[in-house]
């Protein structure tokens, strides 16, 4: 099990991450963007006490030059990880996203994040770095909806368990040449629908937090960003249903290869994110539906953040202030 105690240390972690990008932030340059994003949460994660994996990373289609699959991570593993001990170091496995929307953070968009996941060794699938048909929902509504069914129908199922009528709800979809049917379907039901350039696993976190304004989430990303909002899901209660777009056999191969053999599965949460300890956490970079995004002042810097945790049950919003070392700072409410 994954001891409760590293939460704050991933918050350190994802912290340090959003705080490096939100230094770009406007400047319309994604990929400046992304490499801070990275090398800081790299820095950091190398002074957390575990011997940690990389199992969702930058992966191939970024050619990251860290934080890739495979790659390891933490105390154990870094030039301080030598000393008596750190052989019995935790084994985690991690799911990062060192900035979801980095085009976001580069326009100064809403709902940019720095994000991870992490939990005991096997606890977190090695999902191929390819585009994942996706259905997140609430509590509510985990139990009414499948995949496979009508557009039409999950609506209905939804307005149901919420009670409310399907022109009431508000279904997020990526905006996307490949959405152009589902978006047709979706209005065809009057429901109402927000179109999104970037963020997908932002809008699954909201699916399942009451209150949001967000009620589901449909339509097809990418399969790292479905681990995470599976193990986001595990945290809320809420449920992602979710399958591999797999239209090439180079496709095949590649599940094939990261111990994947039905791709025609479709998944759910706990089969995303298996562990019995989860660890999720998330910074915002920029504005977000619900985090703050960094904000600088002279006396230091506010972050905004989200802390969730399977073993004990717990939900944490967390504001922080960075305190200027200068020792005339004042600390404002």
């Amino acid at each position: 099990m994954v001891d409760s105690d590293l939460s704050l240390e991933f918050l350190r972690v994802v912290e340090q991450a959003a705080i490096a990008c939100a230094h770009t932030m406007g400047q319309g340059d994604r990929h400046k963007s992304d490499q801070v994003a990275v090398e800081a949460m790299r820095r950091e994660m190398d002074s957390v006490a575990i011997d940690g994996t990389i199992v969702i990373g930058e992966g191939e289609r970024d050619e990251a030059p860290m934080l890739y699959i495979g790659e390891k991570v933490g105390l154990a593993n870094s030039r301080a990880g030598n000393g008596p001990g750190w052989g019995r170091l935790p084994q985690v496995d991690i799911a990062v996203d060192p900035l979801e929307g980095t085009n976001l953070c580069a326009t100064g968009s809403p709902n940019a994040i720095a994000v991870l996941a992490a939990s005991p060794r096997g606890g977190l699938l090695h999902a191929p770095d390819l585009y994942m048909e996706k259905l997140v929902v609430g509590p509510s509504s985990k139990d009414v909806v499948s995949l496979d069914a009508p557009v039409a129908d999950n609506l209905k199922a939804i307005a149901r368990r919420l009670d409310r009528k399907v022109e009431d709800l508000v279904v997020i979809v990526l905006d996307r040449p490949r959405h152009e049917k589902l978006v047709a379907d979706i209005r065809a039901t009057g429901a109402r629908i927000r179109l999104i350039s970037d963020g997908d696993l932002s809008a699954g976190i909201a699916a399942a937090v009451a209150g949001s304004g967000v009620h589901v989430v449909m339509g097809t990303g990418g399969a790292p960003e479905g681990v995470l909002t599976a193990a986001a899901m595990r945290c809320l209660n809420g449920e992602i249903f979710a399958r591999l777009v797999v239209g090439k056999p180079e496709d095949e191969a590649r599940c094939h290869a990261m111990g994947i053999k039905d791709t025609k599965r479709v998944y759910r949460a706990r089969d995303l994110a298996s562990g019995e300890s989860i660890i999720f956490a998330a910074s915002g970079v920029t504005d977000g539906t619900l985090m703050k995004g960094v904000r600088f002042f002279g006396d230091g810097i506010r972050t905004s953040s989200l802390i969730m945790q399977t073993h004990p049950h717990r939900v944490r919003f967390i504001d922080s202030i960075h305190v200027d070392p200068r020792p005339d700072v004042k600390v404002r409410f």
